[in-house]
């Protein structure tokens, strides 16, 4: 990141496929973080004018010099073409790659771990896939653990089921604290939010 880039916004990009049925599925965690970091910014996701997208446009950290411009947003056309309304909504907003921040689901992390970095490969992720083939891999992800599916089920299945009724006891307390480690990625930097969440 160049010294140019310090006051530029923020894109927090929040990953799921949109509709009623798939709002409690593993794959759409990165929605719900979203939706907790929205609400806490007092904001209302709305539709984007350019892009496919509803997004939230405020400010995370204390208030003063300190807090930084955020534009949280969930792409509306499902996991595997999130790539376009990314690359729209931050040639709309003129936020440099780097200041982007997906927030997705990983299966090679247990449930509730967080793991946070910059770039990297997509390891089978539709959603970063497309990311990535859109605007290159400079950007960081908040890796959200949901595990590998039991038995011989299905990735594809596992990936869009509701959390189980024990996971369901603990996903309010790891979405808050996956909203906390994108609000110190932001005000903090990538190093401090690792050494605080990377569990």
């Amino acid at each position: 990141m160049t010294t140019d880039d310090a006051g530029a916004p923020w894109l927090v990009v929040g990953l799921g496929n949109p509709g009623p049925g798939y709002a409690g599925n593993r794959h759409n965690v990165g929605f719900m973080v979203a939706d907790l970091l929205a609400e806490r910014m007092g904001g209302k996701f709305k539709r984007a004018a350019k892009a496919q997208a509803q997004v939230v446009e405020g400010r995370i950290g204390p208030a003063g010099p300190g807090s930084r411009r955020v534009i949280l947003a969930k792409p509306m056309s499902y996991m595997n073409l999130s790539g376009g309304p990314v690359v729209a909504l931050r040639d709309f907003y003129k936020v440099p790659t780097a200041h982007v921040v997906a927030v997705h689901d990983e299966l090679d992390i247990d449930f509730g771990v967080l793991r946070l970095k910059l770039g990297g490969g997509d390891n089978g992720h539709n959603g970063l896939k497309s990311m990535t083939k859109a605007m290159g891999s400079d950007y960081h992800r908040v890796r959200f653990g949901i595990g590998r599916p039991p038995g011989r089920m299905q990735v594809a299945d596992f990936v869009l089921k509701d959390f189980s009724g024990a996971e369901r006891k603990e996903l309010d307390y790891f979405v808050d604290r996956g909203a906390d480690s994108v609000e110190c990625l932001v005000t903090d930097g990538l190093e401090r939010a690792q050494s605080a969440y990377n569990s």
